[in-house]
């Protein structure tokens, strides 16, 4: 029967007092080696981008993916030590998550199917971080590829995680010179050659003055016959990512050159048609 007065309170304190200051000792370790760990990867990928021998994308998803690998091996082997800790066998432990990995392995395909995709789309260089991409209807900027997911910021702001598996085509638009597309339209009595000269002054222009288009602007002439207007489109390459910012500025330099040459832009209008008293008295007396 136990003894509440004769139990050896003191050294189960003494014990406790142990096994607190281990454990506290193991978080302590834990949360150092992260820290350095960190800091050792940062200096890595830092001295990788600028050896400019690896792209500042591909340097950046590495890094990402080190960080992934660096806390998932930091979280088990902190584990490992506090089952150690606390008197558990590390090597039962193992045979133990076998079995029953084995019992769960059918419930997780999903994750190795995650991993499989991730080591792909890693491998083929698909995707970096910072490029512009559309995964299935999601399209954003690449902030992290991981071993289980993807994670996509939106342009409004939206952080997308989108699991390996699901990542069934991958439509990268960071690849090469990208284009701009401007189309505008005139209306039907204006003329189109000299409406196109216009244009292609506008856009001589611009070629010269601004250094991010790669090739163009040019106007390859009418593109469509609306029902108020003939369109007319305007293509150039410009470097990755400043597409939009060219098309504004095309779109803005050609309604200035129109208006300073009198070409009209058609908008609609709305006619209104009012009738006075003494005419509307004169016509139903006529009647």
């Amino acid at each position: 029967m136990f003894n509440f007065k004769t139990f050896d309170w003191e050294g189960l304190l003494i014990d406790a007092g142990v096994k607190a200051l281990e454990i506290i000792g193991i978080l302590i370790a834990f949360v150092i080696v992260k820290k350095i760990g960190r800091k050792v990867l940062d200096r890595t990928f830092l001295n990788m981008s600028k050896r400019k021998n690896i792209s500042e994308g591909r340097a950046l998803t590495l890094h990402r993916l080190a960080e992934n690998i660096l806390s998932y091996s930091l979280i088990f082997i902190l584990a490992a030590s506090l089952f150690n800790a606390f008197g558990l066998p590390v090597a039962s432990l193992i045979a133990g998550a076998g079995v029953v990995g084995l019992a769960i392995g059918f419930g997780a395909q999903g994750l190795v199917s995650d991993v499989v995709t991730g080591f792909f789309l890693l491998l083929e260089k698909q995707l970096d971080v910072n490029d512009y991409v559309t995964i299935g209807n999601i399209d954003g900027v690449v902030e992290a590829v991981g071993l289980r997911t993807t994670q996509l910021r939106s342009f409004d702001g939206t952080l997308n995680y989108i699991p390996n598996r699901d990542i069934l085509t991958v439509r990268n638009h960071s690849r090469g010179s990208m284009r701009a597309l401007v189309d505008i339209g005139i209306a039907y009595d204006e003329d189109i050659d000299h409406a196109i000269e216009v244009t292609q002054a506008v856009c001589d222009q611009m070629a010269g003055e601004n250094p991010v288009i790669v090739e163009g602007p040019n106007v390859i002439g009418v593109q469509a016959l609306g029902a108020s207007d003939v369109v007319l489109r305007v293509i150039a390459k410009t470097e990755n990512g400043e597409q939009w910012a060219v098309e504004r500025e095309i779109r803005k330099a050609i309604k200035a050159a129109f208006d300073e040459n009198g070409i009209e832009i058609p908008y609609p209008h709305q006619v209104m048609v009012h009738k006075n008293e003494e005419n509307l008295g004169k016509s139903r007396g006529n009647e």
